[in-house]
């Protein structure tokens, strides 16, 4: 079945709903459309605004640059070698055809700093189900544009380009795709632009470095799609270790211009120790967990992306088991505003988004029991960016100040305005649990050390760490949840004392709902 759907973007100052130019082409990715029972997929691109790259990506040089080495695919091996005999600062150009590595498991291409690798119309590197890595080492600065990259073999939480987080490294006009582990891991500065990021088995791209931080990342105009094809949530339950992008102590991050969509699991996610994020101008759809997590993170700007569809299948797993926690399509989890680190901004700050038919909105979320040093703290060894010793978050310190504050990764100075807020529930397909915005904690109970314990966190969060929605607009029968999860509000109670929401907001409900 077909289905045609407009493509809309919110403009944030003045508030308006402005229609965006749809391409009106049919788009044939997005994994899972075989599947039974599968949603049906847009047969329209998302609009002018962002990435369509996958069908249509853009052609390499058909000849070869000026200085070039040319690679030859029928020769197996031909681009290690070359690149190992010629000197760092060289492009290398590689013919049409399927190129191989030697037949080892660890066989790579090892660059030197500043070579550029440049694929013709039809080049694909093939790791052939054998070979782990297509490009490692810890060269700078080196490029790679117009190449196809598939069918390797990395290991879980690994990568196949930039296997080494190597610093500046550009890839750009690149499909990369159908790989096990991530299609790509991520150094400083490095840009990610304009790539097909496909139905890898893990991530589309790990931003991980083993001696992070990771600092200047650009993600721009990408498509990144059916992602994480070996369900490892399943595998690994509740491992936290899926999504279209994963990030991890990124230390500034422009993500802009994105289409992230149909990966199974969430479509973004920077958890533990992600700070300096700017999330704009992405439309984020059709994935099957949440569209957007930010955990244990400091300082974001999320600001007019499109974001439809998200977090159905794991939404209604999760209601169908009994479960009453408010899942949400954006999910702040211990995040938050920190003026004492160095950001363009010194809170998080959410606004001129289209949030429609996804399974609930937004959730604020902070754990009672995870903080530096505590069983709970699923970051394990990790603290906080204002605390750098765990060890220093015991009793008696951590019950007095400064530490009482700043062993917790805080959901503090939130701020959610001049966002649309659209559910149709006979779209979504729901009765309950469906329709939530959700600022809350759960009871603290241990360790038995904790100076958390009760219902601090969840009055801390609620009411006392300035976080606030106002001037938004609501289409649909939406209820708020504050305190903890059994505290079920409507908009009427929402907005007044004592929790004192949504000043300038305003909810329409309507037919469906």
């Amino acid at each position: 079945m077909q289905i045609k759907r407009r493509h809309w973007a919110w403009a944030a100052a003045p508030l308006a709903l402005a229609l965006l130019t749809a391409t009106g082409c049919e788009s044939t990715s997005g994994a899972g459309a075989d599947k039974p029972g599968a949603r049906a997929k847009p047969t329209d691109a998302p609009s002018t605004a962002v990435a369509w790259v996958c069908a249509k990506p853009a052609a390499g040089p058909a000849k070869a640059p000026a200085g070039a080495v040319t690679v030859n695919p029928a020769v197996v091996g031909d681009l290690a070698a070359k690149t190992k005999s010629s000197p760092p600062n060289t492009t290398f150009w590689l013919r049409p055809g399927r190129h191989r590595l030697d037949p080892d498991r660890y066989a790579q291409v090892i660059p030197k700093e500043g070579d550029r690798y440049l694929g013709a119309p039809g080049a694909v590197l093939d790791g052939g189900k054998k070979n782990q890595y297509a490009f490692g080492g810890s060269a700078r600065k080196v490029t790679i544009g117009y190449l196809t990259v598939q069918r390797f073999v990395a290991p879980p939480d690994e990568g196949v380009v930039n296997h080494d987080s190597a610093d500046g490294w550009v890839i750009e006009h690149a499909t990369i795709q159908n790989n096990s582990g991530a299609g790509l891991m991520a150094g400083a500065r490095q840009q990610v632009r304009a790539n097909c990021l496909r139905e890898n088995g893990q991530y589309g791209m790990n931003a991980y470095k083993a001696d992070g931080p990771i600092s200047g990342l650009v993600v721009e105009g990408n498509e990144i799609v059916g992602n994480n094809t070996g369900d490892w949530e399943r595998r690994r339950k509740g491992c936290g270790c899926t999504g279209g992008i994963k990030f991890w102590a990124v230390n500034g991050a422009d993500i802009r211009g994105n289409w992230v969509h149909d990966n199974r699991g969430t479509g973004l996610w920077a958890d533990t120790n992600n700070n300096d994020f700017r999330i704009e101008n992405n439309v984020i759809e059709d994935n099957d967990g949440a569209a957007l997590i930010y955990e244990t993170s400091y300082n974001a700007v999320i600001r007019n992306n499109t974001i439809r569809r998200n977090n159905w299948v794991e939404g209604r797993r999760e209601a169908k088991s009994g479960d009453n926690f408010p899942y949400a399509t954006v999910y702040l989890s211990e995040s938050g505003g920190e003026p004492r680190i160095k950001a363009r901004t010194d809170k998080i700050e959410i606004y001129g988004n289209v949030l429609e038919n996804n399974w609930s909105g937004i959730t604020l979320w902070e754990n009672a029991d995870r903080f530096c040093n505590s069983p709970a703290n699923t970051s394990s060894g990790d603290c906080t960016l204002l605390v750098k010793k765990t060890n220093r978050c015991v009793r008696p310190a951590i019950a007095k100040s400064p530490l009482y504050a700043d062993c917790r990764w805080k959901t503090q100075r939130v701020d959610i305005h001049d966002n649309r807020f659209v559910l149709d529930k006979s779209v979504v397909k729901c009765t309950e649990k469906c329709d939530r915005m959700a600022v809350l904690s759960n009871y603290g109970t241990y360790p038995d050390w904790s100076p958390y314990k009760g219902e601090r966190v969840a009055e801390a969060i609620t009411l006392k760490q300035h976080n606030r929605w106002h001037d938004n607009v609501y289409v649909g029968p939406w209820k708020f949840v504050a305190e903890d999860q059994s505290r079920v509000l409507d908009f009427g109670e929402w907005q007044v004392s004592p929790y004192q929401q949504d000043a300038g907001s305003t909810l329409a409900p309507r037919a469906g709902g």
